[in-house]
């Protein structure tokens, strides 16, 4: 069964201001059909963000490529 991740660049605001900025970031992805707020959701669970505000993903490229581990994807067990 194919396997998929995202290639993307990102730009999160902080709600206790702030922002970071990625370029190139991956993560596991559902299918290939996955959405910008998804990815994006993806993203900050990922690197745990917990004050980020908002989530603008551009860029973003979806190939087919084994899953890697994302925290909150697909493949974590930890996933509710």
């Amino acid at each position: 069964m194919p396997q998929y991740r995202a290639i993307f660049d990102a730009e999160v605001t902080f709600a206790n201001e702030g922002a970071l900025q990625t370029q190139g970031f991956r993560v596991d992805l559902p299918g290939p059909d996955a959405t910008d707020a998804e990815i994006g959701r993806l993203f900050v669970t990922s690197l745990d963000l917990l004050m980020a505000d908002t989530v603008e993903v551009r860029n973003v490229r979806i190939i087919e490529e084994a899953h890697k581990g994302t925290r909150g994807g697909p493949s974590d067990p930890r996933r509710a």
